[in-house]
């Protein structure tokens, strides 16, 4: 059993070891070295661009969700700001008239929360809006990068050819 168990692995290495001799490499030609070139110089400015959309695209974002950021610390300050004068006002008012005036700053604080909520939803949908167009701006650019790789690739292939 040990015999075969070693004549079978013996075996097995010497047929990696005869499929992985290399097969014999044409020498390049001046136009397959120029084509190369040629295809290297437009990947690298394919992937340099894309590298710029995307960044572009990410300081784009972020841009707008620091904008929300403020716009939502405004909206939650200013309705602060509204529901303290409405409780401020509702302390001030005369004890036969103190239930109204306590509904009445409740109500103004239930309506400036809910404008500072919209407020919110606004700016978060606008982050959201920016975020997918700037994902399809560098879907975009990964899509030419591939185009140019693969257009380079063939013409390699193609001045391999002549």
């Amino acid at each position: 059993m040990n015999k075969l168990l070693a004549t079978l692995i013996a075996t097995l290495f010497v047929g990696i070891a005869s499929a992985q001799t290399p097969a014999p490499v044409a020498p390049a030609t001046p136009a397959v070295v120029k084509a190369e070139a040629k295809a290297d110089k437009a990947v690298a400015g394919a992937v340099k661009s894309e590298a710029k959309v995307d960044a572009k695209a990410d300081a784009k974002v972020a841009k707008a969700e620091a904008a929300a950021a403020e716009k939502t610390a405004k909206a939650d300050a200013k309705a602060a700001k509204v529901k303290a004068k409405a409780e401020a006002k509702a302390a001030k008012a005369d004890a036969d008239k103190q239930a109204k005036a306590n509904a009445k700053a409740e109500k103004t604080g239930i309506k400036a929360d809910a404008k500072a909520a919209s407020t919110k939803v606004d700016a978060n949908a606008k982050v959201d809006s920016v975020k997918v167009s700037t994902g399809a701006d560098k879907a975009n650019a990964k899509l030419d990068t591939n185009a140019v790789k693969a257009e380079a690739k063939a013409d390699v292939k193609a001045a391999g050819s002549k």
